[in-house]
């Protein structure tokens, strides 16, 4: 999914980036594997139920909650953080060999449109749960930024993410007073909003029953009429949505990359200690905001404001807390996780583009009403049992097949639509 997936070592790279590709490929493959992880709901059940465990169509099999604590704890946003992080690194990685060659930023402008496209059919034909369309045009306003010197690049990412997280809070923690808490009874301005509020969650959850329904059902062109019609301006406001936590994370790898962290520029003690700090300091926090919602019977408004208003904060701390980890533990050094399990999650990581968007496409068949018709059927612990399988299956195929080909399969295309040319694929 990141821009380094097409750009692998089979291409003539330079030996300086070696091991920051080696790092890059490790962390990309847990990462594919976590946002599976956490969409795992959202594919099996009506898409609300990703926040709201209200909205399954079965008993959800968590007593008490702790499997959503957990869940939001370790996996929510975390991974498609990382993600983020080397969606950015993969950008200038990619900048850096097309520089070498001679080439420009418009190559990287027509490449980030092409997966903008990809989004597309992601989105109206495969799953709405997409990230590459916003991840493509929030990437047109990141190169721009390249040149910037690294220490730039950081400042303003860290300003801005910070910024963005402080916005989403003041946006959102009204929400949850208004409905959850007395204030919300009391009169005034919370009052007034309490009314309008639980008539919007009764109207997003009719909505959201419609494709469900249709999933349900097996009516597939009946289910990607409505996303045309009815959720056709989704992509457009993810890029709004979630543009103040993207756009700086996107630096923020950059500036890593261009720095050496991904490759051992960082002294590793120092890494272990802040990595250490952040994931625990940031985890104890989501932990505080878990208990909050668990405190208020997992509502609706106060898991949307867990998600969305408080955790983007220490979500940040815990992010960059296990990209130092995964980077500073490496068993031989930077980037140089080896043995077979190793190997086989940077050979998903090298993969990603084809295993994310072939997830997708797996679990349509497991769980659309024209296939084996699963959807609605499954409870959370159920629906982590089809993540391990999945995650097995990309194990398994992955390595053996870079083993024979340069390329996965989509990042193959990827680069032949990149570069308008047909690439030797098999080695």
């Amino acid at each position: 999914m990141s821009d380094a997936l097409a750009e692998n070592s089979a291409d003539a790279a330079p030996v300086s980036s070696a091991d920051r590709i080696s790092s890059l490929d490790f962390i990309r493959g847990l990462a594919v594997m976590g946002i599976l992880a956490a969409n795992i709901v959202a594919f099996g059940q009506p898409f609300e139920a990703y926040m709201y465990p209200t909205a399954f169509m079965v008993d959800a099999g968590d007593p008490g909650g702790w499997q959503w604590i957990t869940q939001f704890i370790v996996i929510d946003g975390k991974m498609r953080g990382l993600f983020t992080l080397l969606f950015g690194a993969g950008v200038y990685l990619f900048m850096e060999r097309t520089w070498a060659r001679g080439g420009t930023r418009w190559r990287q402008m027509w490449r980030l449109f092409i997966l903008m496209l990809f989004g597309m059919v992601h989105f109206y034909l495969i799953w709405p749960g997409d990230i590459l369309f916003y991840y493509a045009v929030i990437g047109f306003v990141v190169v721009p930024c390249l040149r910037w010197s690294a220490k730039t690049q950081m400042a303003v990412g860290v300003i801005g993410y910070i910024s963005g997280a402080l916005l989403y809070a003041l946006m959102m923690t009204p929400l949850y007073l208004a409905a959850d808490t007395a204030l919300g009874e009391e009169g005034g301005a919370l009052a007034e909003m309490r009314g309008g509020m639980v008539q919007g969650k009764v109207d997003a959850l009719a909505q959201g029953a419609i494709p469900a329904a249709l999933i349900e059902t097996g009516d597939y062109a009946g289910l990607v009429e409505h996303r045309v019609t009815e959720q056709w301006y989704e992509p457009l406001a993810n890029v709004f949505f979630f543009g103040l936590e993207t756009f700086p994370l996107m630096l923020l790898g950059i500036a890593l990359y261009r720095t050496g962290f991904f490759s051992g520029g960082f002294d590793t003690g120092r890494m272990k200690k802040w990595g250490w700090a952040g994931l625990i300091g940031g985890g104890l926090v989501h932990l505080a905001i878990a208990l909050l919602v668990r405190a208020e019977g997992f509502t609706y408004y106060s898991t949307l404001t867990g998600f969305v208003g408080w955790s983007p904060l220490p979500r940040l701390a815990m992010v960059l807390g296990m990209a130092a980890l995964l980077v500073a533990y490496s068993p031989t050094g930077p980037g140089g996780w080896t043995g077979w399990l190793g190997s086989r999650i940077s050979a998903a990581g090298r993969a990603a583009f084809t295993n994310y968007l072939g997830t997708s496409i797996v679990m349509m068949f497991l769980f659309h009403g024209w296939a084996l018709g699963l959807f609605g059927d499954l409870n959370r612990p159920q629906l982590y049992g089809v993540t391990a399988l999945t995650c097995a299956l990309m194990l398994l195929w992955s390595k053996p097949w870079l083993e024979r080909f340069r390329y996965g399969p989509l990042e193959w295309l990827w680069r032949c639509m990149t570069y308008g040319k047909i690439f030797p694929l098999k080695r």
